[in-house]
């Protein structure tokens, strides 16, 4: 099991940049896989992005380009830079963490963002 608080969702105009933080309550090392997703209202939940214990980072194709996955070994923490929020981002976006490829996931409390003028 791993406690994850996300952290930095607000509002924001668009084309505006938010950079969303998830705090991990172990090591990254010893984590398989994280991700974010979203879910806006009335819609399914959402894959973003996934990083993996040995760095691979992959996103889905409306994200690539415009968001970047990163991760802080150090801090326990992975971070989600969003550039050029159209208001079609908003959403709850959630932190993700898989133990091992076989565990079921553990979820973050999510945080709001907001793209509007």
């Amino acid at each position: 099991q791993v406690q994850l608080v996300e952290s930095g969702g607000g509002l924001v105009q668009p084309g505006g940049s938010l950079r969303l933080s998830c705090a991990a309550s172990r090591s990254l090392f010893s984590i398989y896989r994280m991700g974010w997703y979203r879910q806006a209202p009335g819609k399914q939940r959402e894959w973003v992005a996934t990083i993996t214990s040995g760095g691979s980072i992959n996103y889905a194709d409306s994200m690539k380009g415009r968001f970047t996955a990163s991760r802080d070994n150090a801090s326990n923490t992975v971070q989600l830079q969003m550039n050029s929020l159209k208001p079609e981002d908003t959403a709850v976006y959630y932190c993700y963490a898989q133990i091992t490829i076989a565990s079921v996931g553990n979820w973050g409390q999510g945080t709001q963002v907001t793209v509007s003028s």
